[in-house]
C-alpha cells in the first residue's frame, strides 16, 4: 500500500493524538485515588498502545487487519468506591481526571472520523473506524465509571 504525503502526515498526526493518550492515561493511573480507576486507566492504555502501533504498521506499509474482538465497554461494570464514607477531595480529584479523558476521547473519536474519507483503501477506512469505535467505547468506559460512583447520571 502506498500512502500519500497528505495521509502520511494524517497518520502522524494520529500518533501523536495516540501518544497524548497514552501519556495521559500513565500519569492518571498514577493521580487517579481509586484503585478502580486506576485499573481503567491502564486498560485504556494498553488499548492507546495497539491504536499508534497500527498506525505505525500503516505508515510502513501494511495495514493490519481489524481485529475481531468483542467491546469491552459492553461488559464493563465498574466497582464503586465513592459510596459510603470517602475522602471528598479525592472524589473530585477523580471526577476531573474522568471529565477531562471523556473530552480527549470525543477529540481523538472526531479525528479518526474526518480523517478516514482521506483514504481510498478499503483496509485503512475499516481500520479507522474500528478505532474511532474504540475511543467511543473508552468514553463510555469512563462514563459508566462516573455513573456508578455519583459523579454523573445515567442517561
Amino acid at each position: 500500500m502506498t500512502l500519500t504525503e497528505k495521509q502520511q502526515s494524517l497518520i502522524r498526526d494520529l500518533q501523536d493524538q495516540e501518544q497524548m493518550c497514552i501519556q495521559k492515561y500513565d500519569k492518571y493511573a498514577e493521580q487517579a485515588k481509586d484503585p478502580e480507576l486506576k485499573r481503567l486507566f491502564g486498560i485504556l492504555r494498553d488499548e492507546e498502545q495497539e491504536h499508534y502501533d497500527s498506525l505505525e504498521q500503516c505508515l510502513s506499509g501494511n495495514c493490519p487487519d481489524t481485529p475481531c474482538k468483542t467491546s469491552m465497554s459492553a461488559n464493563y461494570n465498574p466497582v464503586a468506591t465513592y459510596t459510603g464514607s470517602y475522602n471528598d477531595a479525592d472524589k473530585t480529584h477523580d471526577e476531573f481526571l474522568c471529565t477531562d479523558c471523556i473530552s480527549t476521547e470525543k477529540y481523538v473519536s472526531g479525528e479518526y472520523n474526518c480523517d478516514l474519507f482521506q483514504f481510498g483503501d478499503e483496509k485503512m477506512r475499516n481500520l479507522f473506524n474500528h478505532i474511532q469505535t474504540e475511543e467511543q467505547n473508552h468514553a463510555e468506559m469512563i462514563y459508566k465509571y462516573k455513573v456508578a460512583n455519583n459523579m454523573a447520571q445515567a442517561c
